[in-house]
Formats: C-alpha cells, sequence, structure tokens
C-alpha cells in the first residue's frame, strides 16, 4: 500500500491519536484515571494555559500541553479525533450526554434578546430546554414542522417578530420518532440569508438518528454536528455520552463553555465510546439490513396502519423526499416508527408482549428496543403539537439492533397476534 494512501475511517479508528509507544507498548489505549498532569518545568505549565485560555496561538505542529482533565485529557483527545474523522471536521468535543452538548452550544452562541429557529419534531428533551429553559434567560424560540418548505418557514420568521435577532438554527433530521425530513442546505441558506458583516447566523444538525456513517451534514452547510454518542458511537448501552463536530473557530468556543460547565466525557466514558468506534460501522451496516427486513413485514401486516421508514420514502415518497435522501444520507437507517391500528390501548398490548425486544427508550445500541414516544421520550409536548406532527397514540418506535433478523420479525408478530 502506498504510503499517501488516505485511508478510511473505519481502519483510522484502530490507531488514529495514539502511541502506543507513550504507554509501555499497550495496544489498546490505557484508561488515563487522573485529575491532573505533572509539568516537565514551570515555563512548560505557563505555555500550556497561555494556549488553553487563547492568550497565544499554538504554533505549527506543537501538540497541547496536558494540564487538568477537565480541560483535556489523552483518552478525550484520542476519543474527539477520532469523532472528526467520521464527520469530516477539524474536531470535536466530547461530553457527559447528548443534551449537555446541545445546551452547550446553545448557551454559548445564543443571547438574551436572540431568537432561536428549531425544527419539529425534536427529542424531547431538546425541546424543553429551548421551550422552557431559555426562555428564563430571555431568548425566544419558533419552531418548524419538518417538511415546510423554505417560503413557509421564512413566514414563520416573520411572524414571529424577531427575525431580525435570528441568531441560530437547530435542526434534528431525520425527525425524533417519525423520520421526517429536513433540507440540510435549505436551512444554512436561510442562515446565511440573515447574516450580517457582525454576525453569523449558525446551523446546528443533531444526527444521532443517522450517525456519523450514514449522514455527513457538513457537506451540506452545517456548521455544527451533534450527536447523543449514548446511540450508535457507543451502541452498547453502558454509556451516556454526547458529541458535537466542527471548524477550529466554533469548536474553540464550544470547547471554551465546556470547560467552564464542566460537562465534559470523563476518561473512563472516553475510552469506552473509542472502543465503540472500533466496530461503528460493522454494526450500524448490520442494524440498516435488519430494518429494512422488518420494515417490510410491518407494511404487509393487517394491524399496521403506516410505516415511518426512509426506504419507503425513497420509493414512494414525493419528488422532493426522494431527492433529499438520495443528496443527505447513505442509507435508509435503523429506525423504524409506526401506528398501530387503534390507539394507546393496543399499542401498550403489543409492546408489552415483546419478549426478545426490550421496552426501553434510547435508540441505536446492539439490541432492538421500542417505545411510546407520545407518552415517554416526547410526554412533555403538548398533545397538540404531537397530533400535527404524528406524534399520537398509536405511534411506536423500534431501534432495530443486530440480533437475527428473523428473530426479530417472529417477536413482532407474536406481540401483534396478542392485540
Amino acid at each position: 500500500m502506498k504510503s499517501n494512501k488516505k485511508m478510511n475511517p473505519e481502519s483510522l479508528m484502530m490507531s488514529h491519536g495514539y502511541k502506543p509507544e507513550l504507554s509501555e507498548g499497550a495496544i489498546k489505549t490505557p484508561i488515563f484515571q487522573t485529575s491532573t498532569f505533572v509539568f516537565k518545568s514551570a515555563e512548560d505549565g505557563k505555555n500550556f494555559f497561555e494556549i488553553a485560555y487563547g492568550l497565544k496561538e499554538k504554533e505549527v505542529g506543537e501538540e497541547v500541553g496536558l494540564i487538568y482533565s477537565r480541560l483535556n485529557n489523552p483518552n478525550l483527545e484520542i476519543l474527539e479525533g477520532r469523532i472528526a474523522l467520521w464527520d469530516e471536521a477539524d474536531t470535536s468535543a466530547a461530553f457527559e450526554s447528548g443534551m449537555a452538548g446541545i445546551t452547550t452550544v446553545l448557551l454559548e452562541f445564543l443571547n438574551p434578546g436572540d431568537l432561536l429557529l428549531y425544527s419539529r419534531p425534536v427529542y424531547g428533551g431538546t425541546d424543553f430546554f429551548i421551550n422552557k429553559i431559555l426562555p428564563k434567560w430571555g431568548i425566544h424560540a419558533v419552531g418548524f414542522k419538518a417538511g415546510s418548505t423554505k417560503e413557509e418557514i421564512k413566514t414563520i420568521l416573520k411572524e414571529s417578530g424577531h427575525e431580525d435577532k435570528l441568531a441560530f438554527i437547530h435542526i434534528e433530521t431525520p425527525a425524533n420518532p417519525t423520520n421526517a425530513l429536513i433540507d440540510i442546505a435549505m436551512c444554512k441558506e436561510i442562515a446565511d440569508e440573515h447574516s450580517t458583516e457582525d454576525k453569523q447566523v449558525l446551523l446546528a444538525v443533531d444526527n444521532t438518528y443517522m450517525g456519523p456513517i450514514w449522514s455527513s451534514p457538513m457537506k451540506h452547510g452545517a456548521d455544527l454536528v451533534c450527536y447523543s454518542a449514548t446511540k450508535y458511537i457507543n451502541g452498547h448501552s453502558d454509556v451516556v455520552a454526547g458529541a458535537v463536530s466542527g471548524n477550529i473557530e466554533l469548536m474553540t468556543r464550544v470547547k471554551g463553555m465546556r470547560t467552564f460547565l464542566g460537562n465534559m466525557a470523563s476518561p473512563n466514558t472516553a475510552w469506552l465510546l473509542t472502543r465503540s468506534l472500533e466496530t461503528l460501522k460493522l454494526r450500524m451496516e448490520k442494524q440498516a439490513k435488519n430494518a429494512k427486513k422488518v420494515a417490510k413485514f410491518l407494511k404487509k401486516h393487517d394491524k399496521v396502519e403506516k410505516v415511518y421508514y426512509l426506504g419507503f420514502l425513497k420509493k414512494n415518497g414525493t419528488d422532493e423526499e426522494k431527492a433529499l435522501i438520495e443528496k443527505q444520507y447513505t442509507s435508509s437507517g435503523a429506525m423504524i416508527s409506526f401506528d398501530i391500528k387503534g390507539g394507546e390501548k393496543e399499542a401498550f398490548k403489543f409492546l408489552n408482549s415483546l419478549r426478545l425486544m426490550h421496552l426501553a427508550v434510547s435508540l441505536g445500541s446492539n439490541e432492538s428496543l421500542a417505545q411510546h414516544p407520545a407518552t415517554m421520550t416526547h410526554a412533555d409536548v403538548s398533545k397538540e403539537i404531537k397530533d400535527h406532527l404524528s406524534v399520537t397514540e398509536k405511534l411506536i418506535r423500534l431501534s432495530i439492533g443486530v440480533e437475527h433478523h428473523k428473530d426479530l420479525i417472529a417477536d413482532i408478530e407474536q406481540a401483534l397476534d396478542k392485540i
């Protein structure tokens, strides 16, 4: 192999950013379970702090010195470098939860009086923070339904009365839990049209549903990419974590805010995520294959009213939906939602009858999970909005894992038979 050949991310997940010779030759990264780091000299300590606090620029080729695990840690830096490879970003930042990442970003880039534009539906925790917490700091927010046209969104902005204060756009695509689509490039156009010489309107994309394997939001104009790393990036249901990727300028601000909020990922969390990145592509490819078979089964079942799955939109959606899937995604993913015939009673009967699949929230793990969004992850969203967004009592969300697809289908079939 030629030495100048660019390797694929899945190959670099095994070694990028780690030097075994610095750790007694250990083939895997040790856990650097330490709060602070010893400086070789007082001069080094001074230099490290000046760079960390932006008092001076790092020289070309200079490695950032280790200071204190709230600022940096080898496990954190190795993990962040590898996530950035998948996102084709300058760098990333790891957090102790997905919400920690999203809230840090919003707190850093929004000020009292600003307007936040966001897509609906979004994850319930994000919706709560936007509509219940940000108003306490005088930050306004207005939402638009996934599938809205650019003109419809611009009308919503005008009617908000705060259009001139637009500072940030946060979208989640495909939307949780309905797989509804949002055009990333269109949102970037809106951000650019409202930017001035003094203020850049930024666009953040929550890419949790597709992970860094099936979608690359930065290629379509996203300034920042957010993840609940608990989901696909970790994929083992044993870690709660988050991640944000972007360019150096923006990520320096994100990491600066993280330093003072103190919500960085711990060395142990970072180590577990680094372990998981080695199998990320393999796991997600298997999950996508399983999901395709499960979705086909559900679509044909007489107790299922509608299936929300990107693979069906790709074939039978509108021309706009087909084009958007082709442009933004390399897979139909492993998330399926469906409307069961009936309502909450029938949905609960199905969920309570599952034997192999687990009744639990979260997604993207090795094991398959099922939940009821209207009363669980999106419980705090008003019924009016939920109904408007198709998050009804008959909606069930499935996260497909790596089990044998025939066993998953058999479990779903026997649970449907109980209704």
